[in-house]
Formats: C-alpha cells, sequence, structure tokens
C-alpha cells in the first residue's frame, strides 16, 4: 500500500472533502470508501468520512495497490503525423479514449499504440499508459505525442512542466467575445461539489492560464484560437465556461441542452512545438482541422 501523511491546516472541514482537494488524484467517493475501509486515520485511530479535522491534526491515508489490468493490443487505424525511433505523434480522432481506465478497457489509443509500436513504448507509466506524456479528452480532437522510450518520456515529462512544450488549440464557443484577445488567469482544482469536474477553484486550485484570440464571430458563437501557458484537467472548458463562453458540445460544463449535435464539445488541438529528445531540434506539427468542426462553421456561416 502507498502511505500517505498529511498535518491539517484548516479547523472543522470534513476530512473526505479536505483530503479532496489536496489529493487531486482521488475523487472523494473514493476517499469515503477508503474511511468505510478503515485506511484513513487521524492521529493514529480510524474516523469516518463526516468526521471534522482540526488544525494540527494527522492524516494518514493507506492507498490500495491498484488492481493490474491486462491491456491488449488492438488493430486499430492511427493517423500518425510524424514518427521515428523516438517519438510518434498522433492526431487522435473525436471519440477516441487515450488509454484504458474504467469502462474504456479497449478501443483506446493505447490499445492501437501497442499493435503499432509493439514493445517500443516507454514504460515510465506502467502498463496502462505506456508512452502517453499527456493527454487530451475523449471528445476532443488533435495532436498529442507519445514516446517510444524512457529517455524520450523523462526529457518531454520535463519539458511540459516548464511549458516548453506548446499547445495551440481552437474551439468554436457559445456567445460572442467582442475582446481581439484575451487571457483567463484563475486557478483550476477538483469541484467542492460535483468530485468527478474541475472547476476555478480560488482556495485549492492549481495555477492554471489560458490566452485566446478571435478568429470569427457568428450568431451567438465565436470561434477561437487558443493558447495553453499551464495544462490543467480540462483547462480550456473550464476557464471557458468561467467567462460563460463554454465551448459549444461540452456536455459537462456547457449548456445542459445543446444546440447542435455534435457529440461533445468543439475543441481540436491543432497545433503542438516541441524539442525532439534526441536531435534537440525544434518541431512544428499541425492537424488539419477535421470534418466535424469545419460542417459546424459552415452552418454557422450559413445563418450569419
Amino acid at each position: 500500500m502507498k502511505e500517505i501523511i498529511l498535518e491539517c491546516d484548516e479547523n472543522s472541514a470534513r476530512i473526505d472533502a479536505w483530503l479532496a482537494g489536496k489529493l487531486e488524484e482521488y475523487s472523494r467517493s473514493y476517499i469515503q470508501k477508503l474511511c468505510q475501509d478503515g485506511h484513513i486515520t487521524v492521529d493514529g485511530v480510524g474516523v469516518k468520512s463526516n468526521y471534522k479535522l482540526k488544525t494540527g491534526e494527522r492524516i494518514t491515508a493507506l492507498i490500495p495497490e491498484a488492481e493490474v489490468l491486462q491491456v491488449t493490443a488492438e488493430e486499430i487505424p492511427l493517423d500518425i503525423v510524424y514518427e521515428d525511433e523516438h517519438i510518434i505523434v498522433i492526431n487522435k480522432p473525436k471519440g477516441m479514449v487515450v488509454h484504458p481506465a474504467a469502462g474504456n478497457y479497449t478501443g483506446t489509443l493505447v490499445n492501437a499504440l501497442m499493435k503499432h509500436c509493439g514493445e517500443s513504448l516507454s514504460d515510465i507509466n506502467g502498463i496502462i499508459r505506456p508512452g502517453i506524456v499527456h493527454r487530451i479528452d475523449k471528445d476532443t480532437s488533435g495532436l498529442l505525442v507519445v514516446a517510444k522510450n524512457n529517455h524520450a518520456h523523462e526529457f518531454l515529462s520535463k519539458k511540459l512542466k516548464t511549458h516548453d512544450i506548446k499547445r495551440e488549440y481552437i474551439a468554436l464557443v457559445e456567445g460572442i467575445i467582442y475582446e481581439s484577445t484575451g487571457k483567463i488567469d484563475a486557478p483550476i482544482g477538483r469541484h467542492p461539489v460535483e468530485r468527478k469536474k474541475m472547476s476555478v477553484n480560488v482556495k485549492s486550485g492549481r495555477n492554471a492560464v489560458t490566452h485566446f484570440k478571435v478568429l470569427d464571430r457568428f450568431p451567438a458563437a465565436t470561434y477561437l484560437e487558443l493558447k495553453l501557458e499551464t495544462g490543467r484537467t480540462h483547462q480550456i472548458r473550464v476557464h471557458m465556461a468561467y467567462i460563460n463562453h463554454p465551448v459549444i458540445g461540452d456536455e459537462v460544463y456547457g449548456r445542459k441542452k445543446q444546440r447542435f449535435d455534435t457529440r461533445g464539445q468543439v475543441l481540436h488541438a491543432r497545433r503542438l512545438t516541441l524539442e525532439h529528445p534526441a536531435t534537440g531540434e525544434l518541431m512544428e506539427f499541425e492537424a488539419p482541422v477535421p470534418d466535424y468542426f469545419t460542417r459546424l462553421i459552415q452552418e454557422l456561416k450559413e445563418v450569419r
């Protein structure tokens, strides 16, 4: 088991909510299950999930080893933008999950990569995420780089942390943005109530910055270019919803009743710029605007 020890810095907070804010990789419901199973103690004593913490108390969480899943290689077509012995750059289609997880054990990008690359993928992230340096959401299309060996993985991971890998997106968002350019600087963390969602969270969120530029305007919609200064989970989707211009088709952060049948957010990772892990060459990759995106642009133009 993995042991995590923390000291409480907030008086009268529920332990499940406090831990979920500190340990972003675990949901509140998962932490409640840990309490139920006796894996969370306060000053050595087991507590229920509604226990009210006191400042200075010592919290110990024992995280059981994750169940090992068997991931199989699958013959799934890949849109390969670039490949050599160190990296492979993929243009991921909308609707494809990047790596296996609960409810998605097959049909993922990892299943396809295992078939295409064989054993030529880094193993730093284990059998569930071989080669995966960064992710994009299931219903976001576009570019991501995969590491084919551990050196490449470590190099790219470090460049991500120092913001030296540049990622540029395009999106169609609700409403009209009148400013030509803008910057959204708002910390992102777990939603305080809906733990599967992220939100702008000033209290316990992490620094998050998104830059946008207007490419076109339509009746009740705006076409944007977006550049990430940081890479938080769902960053663009959360930030656009925060300024009341959610990404069209976003069923999590956007309208409850969508105007268009887009089957997910209209968000595309168009450009990726990185330093090659072996040669040091600065490389820029671009993915064309996908059909689902251009069809909606045409729809919007017709009603302008």
